[in-house]
């Protein structure tokens, strides 16, 4: 019965292309049908170049590139890399009477096949029926009707850019001082204590009493925290950061600020699992194939990443480097004088890099006179044009940026010989307050730019949440410079988002966005490779789509066209459940329906 149920649902979504469902059907052997399967491919999409006044003039885009993606996850080579044949999968699933030992499709699977075959054959849906009526005139008529089309379009996504409250809010900001208040009285702190960077640090919470003493927490949360303290899994949050979150549990407002540090249970007993297995790495990044030597990673030709200390005020819950923190604000997480002589050497003797990335961990966790003797040594390497500071502290502690500290960095910016840069991580706009504004501000007041790399997360990816976030760091100074798509680590499956919700921000969210504002690059970091551009889509195919509907990805390497260098194979997240837990949410998912025609 089960088999018939699959086989009938996977029938009526080939009817979308009865000429393919026989392909199929057919008792052919598997390669001859592979062969008509192409041709049936080139022959549809030479007809979708063609002038079809039945379809939307853009349709054979949406053809063309489904049809490309089709053709690349039927090819031997797609099913070698992937370890899996679509075709043969669906051959099975249509033409076996016994479907024992072959995996059951998910939900997920069928829509992908669905919205893939709705694309080769351009019933997609996705362009109205009637063209602009601008396009109908010419001269100012066309220009007055487009403006009117382009100021609808303008009202639409301030509607949805309302929804997301910023921290600069002055309803938010009374909040916030209540909470302050609350966390003080607690503390038996002053107001002069709270102005002081070591008061946090040294007031850090760790435990589930206090939080749950502090803000409401569900059970789940209460439970995740304790656990994450039983086994050894770095938690902890400021009280400054801590003030950023509602008192109630019902995460409305503060779900993307909660999410950051309060840990879920799948991430905590993943965890537990992945440091229990001995055959298994938690160095996503294979930055042990990156270190030259201890303290630093190198992945491109003339920049370097300099690791003098591994811990933060706060552990991030999608951490790249979780598996190295043994504690919040550990005390022996400092990179060692003679380590950190011998990493600073190696800069001094590789003249090729001429720019470092000084992150960890958090590295204005040091001491002023830790900083400026970093700082100092790599401004004295002739060779070295450019130093980047990577800290979270304008969003986690920006009582840490003192005039003192800004003074020992800045001394060492010299227009026209060396630039130092802050690049921090704004995840929300809920993180923007007028603390960590002003903390930018005394960067910027020196001549110094503050860039931003958001990690794109579910906590941030509802439709224009992270325009929002781009709009409100222009206007506190910020730039926007990366968005990153999440680290395909186990223990952070929660927080991934697909490829292709990345690539519908960039199309239809962030391109409404003035041009200053929308001035970050969208990347996934290859482990051992670097960066992968994911606006150019001749970066990577998707080569497979396993039965539980997750799309399988290669990615080519950024120097492909300069030296030989492997792909790397990646297994997405499900956008069928992405758009599940959206539902979830609260979202109108029909808001969202392009999504399967990204690749």
């Amino acid at each position: 019965m089960e088999k018939e149920k699959i086989r009938k649902r996977l029938l009526n979504i080939l009817d979308i292309s009865p000429e393919l469902k026989a392909i199929l059907l057919s008792s052919d052997p598997m390669e001859i049908k592979r062969k008509r399967i192409k041709n049936f491919l080139t022959d549809t999409l030479a007809a979708s170049f063609y002038d079809n006044p039945e379809s939307p003039p853009l349709e054979w885009v949406l053809t063309r590139d489904a049809s490309r993606v089709f053709r690349t996850i039927f090819s031997r080579r797609s099913e070698r890399l992937a370890g899996h044949s679509v075709l043969k999968y669906i051959n099975d699933l249509l033409n076996n009477d016994n479907l024992t030992g072959i995996e059951k499709p998910g939900s997920g699977f069928f829509a992908e096949i669905d919205h893939l075959l709705k694309g080769i054959m351009g019933k997609t849906g996705v362009y109205p029926e009637k063209i602009p009526a601008f396009l109908k005139h010419e001269g100012m008529t066309a220009a007055r009707q487009r403006s009117a089309d382009l100021s609808r379009m303008a009202r639409t996504t301030k509607r949805f850019l309302d929804k997301y409250p910023c921290g600069l809010d002055k309803g938010v900001i009374r909040k916030r001082s209540i909470n302050k208040t609350r966390i003080l009285e607690y503390f038996n702190a002053t107001e002069l204590e709270w102005e002081d960077w070591k008061w946090h640090a040294s007031h850090i919470i760790r435990d589930e009493d206090t939080l749950s003493a502090l803000i409401r927490l569900t059970d789940e949360d209460y439970r995740a925290v304790k656990l994450a303290r039983k086994y050894r899994i770095p938690f902890g949050i400021t009280p400054y950061y801590l003030a950023l979150m509602d008192y109630g549990s019902n995460r409305e407002k503060d779900y993307a600020v909660r999410a950051q540090v309060i840990p879920s249970l799948h991430y905590v007993e993943k965890m537990k699992e992945l440091r229990e297995r001995e055959e298994h790495s938690m160095d996503f990044m294979l930055e042990r194939d990156t270190s030259p030597i201890e303290g630093i990673t190198r992945r491109y030709p003339m920049i370097v990443i300099l690791k003098p200390i591994l811990t933060c005020p706060q552990i991030c819950v999608y951490c790249q480097r979780n598996w190295e923190m043994e504690d919040v604000y550990a005390k022996g997480a400092v990179l060692s004088k003679d380590k950190l002589d011998k990493a600073l050497e190696w800069i001094a003797n590789t003249p090729e890099v001429n720019e470092v990335l000084i992150t960890g961990g958090d590295p204005l966790l040091l001491s002023n006179r830790r900083i400026e003797k970093i700082v100092s040594r790599l401004s004295h390497i002739k060779h070295v044009e450019r130093i980047r500071i990577g800290t979270r502290t304008p969003v986690t502690l920006p009582q840490r940026i003192t005039d003192s500290l800004v003074r020992a960095i800045n001394r060492f910016h010299i227009p026209g010989k060396r630039e130092i840069i802050v690049v921090t991580h704004y995840e929300h706009p809920y993180e923007i307050t007028p603390q960590s504004m002003e903390a930018v501000q005394k960067f910027r007041r020196c001549g110094m730019e503050v860039y931003n790399q958001l990690v794109y997360t579910f906590y941030n990816s509802r439709k224009f949440e992270a325009a929002a976030l781009r709009l409100n760091l222009r206007l506190i100074g910020v730039t926007p410079y990366y968005t990153f798509n999440t680290k395909g680590k186990e223990e952070t499956d929660d927080f991934r988002v697909p490829i292709s919700r990345l690539l519908q921000e960039q199309k239809e969210e962030a391109r409404l966005l003035p041009g200053t504002v929308r001035t970050d690059e969208i990347v996934f970091n290859v482990p051992r490779l670097g960066k992968n551009y994911l606006r150019a889509v001749q970066h990577r195919d998707v080569i497979s789509i396993l039965p539980d509907g997750r799309r399988v990805y290669e990615f080519h390497p950024w120097e492909k066209k300069l030296s030989l260098a492997d792909t790397y194979v990646y297994t997405d997240v499900s956008i069928y459940e992405y758009m599940k837990k959206l539902k979830a949410a609260g979202e109108d998912t029909s808001q969202y329906k392009t999504i399967w025609y990204y690749y």
